[in-house]
């Protein structure tokens, strides 16, 4: 299938399994390729990916995930998400849509995958949590001389000047902003290994920010 087919796929597939189950309260079609599909690639826009290791913390239902993978094909991809339907949901969407080197983990991103620290090119958050959560949760699964986005709102420079220690004792450091449509990209170079206790255990992240 081309890349139009499997997005058509995706969708008629999100739409039927969100009458079961909420994977998402955007539900017009059109909303969704807008919403969903357009948002995720924004990161396309901004960066030259085209292969390497993607690990995309807290994916839902697939974004921005699974999208960069129907877009580019190359890059291995692994999806760690806390919510067992939403992780069966897109096992079935791999599987139908046969897409190749993607690895659908269930548990939370404190936990899922402790023994593959500092081991992925770049990774992505689309979650509504706060950039000082989000750093610790995807920082420690950055190889040095990677990369961490995060999909944010457009006013989002105070939530950066907060997250300026967390980023320091994470190995992290800010690079830039790239602003497009509704949403900011905030790009996080990782220049430093990341200290052995982060991320904390579950929960921590949230309730006691860096």
């Amino acid at each position: 299938m081309n890349d139009r087919r499997l997005f058509e796929v995706y969708l008629k597939e999100l739409i039927e399994w969100n009458k079961k189950f909420n994977l998402t309260s955007i539900t017009d079609p059109e909303e969704v390729r807008r919403k969903h599909f357009d948002d995720s690639l924004l990161l396309l826009r901004s960066l030259d990916l085209n292969d390497g290791s993607v690990i995309d913390i807290g994916a839902g239902a697939g974004f921005p995930g699974i999208p960069l993978k129907i877009a580019r094909p190359r890059i291995r991809l692994t999806l760690i998400e806390a919510t067992k339907k939403k992780v069966e949901f897109m096992r079935h969407l791999v599987s139908l849509l046969d897409l190749q080197d993607v690895e659908v983990v269930w548990g939370r991103a404190e936990e899922a995958l402790a023994g593959r620290r500092e081991q992925f090119d770049l990774a992505v958050a689309r979650a509504v949590a706060d950039l000082t959560t989000l750093a610790e949760y995807c920082l420690p699964y950055v190889k040095l001389g990677g990369q961490f986005v995060a999909y944010k709102e457009l006013a989002i420079e105070p939530e950066i000047k907060r997250a300026g220690n967390a980023l320091k004792t994470l190995g992290g450091k800010f690079n830039r902003i790239d602003k497009h449509d509704a949403r900011s990209l905030v790009f996080i170079d990782k220049i430093s290994p990341t200290p052995p206790n982060f991320p904390r255990r579950s929960g921590m992240a949230k309730k006691r920010p860096l």
